[in-house]
């Protein structure tokens, strides 16, 4: 019997206790956005360090800000990669409480109608089902054969859900230190629930919001309605002046860096089965907008948008009150791909709504911080090792996915430490993460903790 293959009968074999530390850990309250959970947040951290020594993972925690942080090192200067793994044990808040089945920290297992069995708690898939695979594969492999198969890293946060405000200066601060080949994050999902996914894009965003002011004061819609200018009338024509009659962005120099999706990939999307009408059906919705030249998951995952998140001016109480507003607001997020440029984007955006103002009008701008979109050279040795990985753990090819929204951690770990990472997770469309009642499939938690084991074994081979 092969290395691989004892590593995985010893995970099978020890299941149960597995299962049992993930338990522990889900009854820990470590709500990372509550002040009042601050205790709880230490607690997760020391217990995980706890777990790391205890198979031979040489761990601390460590202190920030905020909550801490959690690094532990198994390296013995071994062939192959240096991979440095990333979770987050911090989790989401409750509310509402009346919704849950059960207490959200009193981890459970439910057999639903089909026969699957789930975990259920709160932090189940997002993020301490995710992060405990790779614990338990780590653990499977230095208790059979004595080490890892190739050197590793772990950094563990305490602030994903509240916005990882310490976790830049952190990277920063430990640069040598965290410093690996490549990343591996385990905070994403599968196809299905049959198909493994490895991420291979992440788009990325840059936002905006405008003040547009006319009058000095709310005006008289009888005495100046006709002559005065109305603020939200300008900023209803910047906004239905962003798209053509093809759903196209009209900003020039927009689609500058916009990178053609591959042909194979293309052909790989078209063959994963996604029907647009079921996904728009499950929110109330028949019919999808955007470019009209382009299939559905382009939309979702390899082109970029321009999305208008909320516009207000003028009287919005109850009743009618005839003004002309002084002002009205509206704010923008553009989700970027390829190359597009953040700053450049932003520009355009500031020069086009500029156009639209008349002279006698201002406006001013407030900026959300940007970020480019990231993607994995397809041909990457570890993505294709990490494709036979998952093929041999789950019978099935990889699904090569975009992602529609943002992985912050993913561009610091590009930005700060010049690494790729590579997206494998186990989670599912309906884990109902940050909603009552979040669940982990069982068979997320066993296979995904084989899947980790063959993935290490995979990246060990030249």
């Amino acid at each position: 019997m092969s290395s691989i293959d004892k590593v995985l009968s010893r995970i099978d074999t020890n299941f149960d206790a597995s299962l049992g530390r993930l338990f522990e850990l889900l009854k820990i309250k470590s709500i990372s956005t509550d002040p009042a959970f601050a205790g709880p947040c230490k607690d997760a951290a020391a217990w995980l360090a706890a777990e790391l020594n205890a198979i031979g993972i040489e761990a601390s925690v460590r202190e920030t800000t905020g909550h801490p942080m959690v690094v532990g090192h198994r390296k013995s200067g071994k062939p192959g990669p240096h991979v440095l793994f990333y979770g987050h044990y911090d989790v989401q808040p409750v509310d509402p409480l009346e919704l849950w089945e059960n207490d959200p920290f009193e981890p459970s297992i439910k057999t639903r109608e089909d026969g699957s069995k789930v975990i259920m708690a709160r932090g189940s898939s997002d993020d301490k089902g995710q992060l405990m695979t790779f614990v338990e594969a780590a653990r499977a492999y230095i208790e059979e054969t004595g080490d890892l198969p190739v050197d590793v890293t772990i950094l563990f946060e305490g602030e994903e859900e509240s916005g990882s405000p310490s976790l830049q200066p952190f990277l920063e601060a430990n640069k040598d230190e965290l410093s690996c080949d490549m990343a591996l994050v385990c905070d994403t999902g599968m196809w299905d629930a049959e198909t493994p996914a490895i991420g291979v894009m992440l788009r990325g965003m840059v936002g905006d919001e405008i003040v547009v002011k006319a009058a000095s004061r709310d005006l008289h819609s009888g005495l100046y309605g006709g002559s005065a200018q109305n603020p939200n009338h300008i900023v209803a024509g910047i906004i239905a002046g962003l798209h053509d009659e093809n759903g196209k962005v009209t900003l020039p120099g927009f689609y500058d860096g916009v990178i053609e999706l591959p042909e194979d990939v293309s052909t790989m999307w078209d063959n994963l089965g996604f029907s647009v009408e079921d996904f728009l059906g499950d929110v109330g919705l028949k019919y999808p907008r955007g470019e009209k030249d382009r299939k559905p998951l382009e939309h979702l995952w390899s082109r970029p948008t321009v999305e208008v998140n909320g516009m207000w001016g003028g009287y919005q109480g109850a009743g009618s009150k005839t003004v002309i507003p002084a002002k009205a607001h509206a704010k923008f997020t553009f989700r970027l791909v390829g190359d597009q440029d953040p700053d450049k984007i932003q520009q355009a955006f500031r020069a086009y709504v500029r156009s639209k103002v008349p002279a006698d009008c201002s406006v001013e701008f407030t900026a959300k911080e940007g970020s480019p979109a990231l993607r994995l050279d397809l041909h990457m040795p570890a993505l294709e090792k990490g494709e036979i990985a998952l093929k041999k753990e789950w019978g099935k090819e990889a699904a090569l996915v975009g992602m529609g929204g943002s992985i912050p951690i993913v561009g610091d770990f590009k930005r700060f430490l010049g690494m790729d990472t590579l997206l494998i997770g186990y989670g599912l469309e309906d884990d109902q993460i940050h909603s009552p009642n979040e669940k982990y499939n069982l068979t997320s938690f066993h296979k995904g903790t084989r899947s980790w084991a063959r993935v290490l074994d995979e990246l060990s081979k030249s």
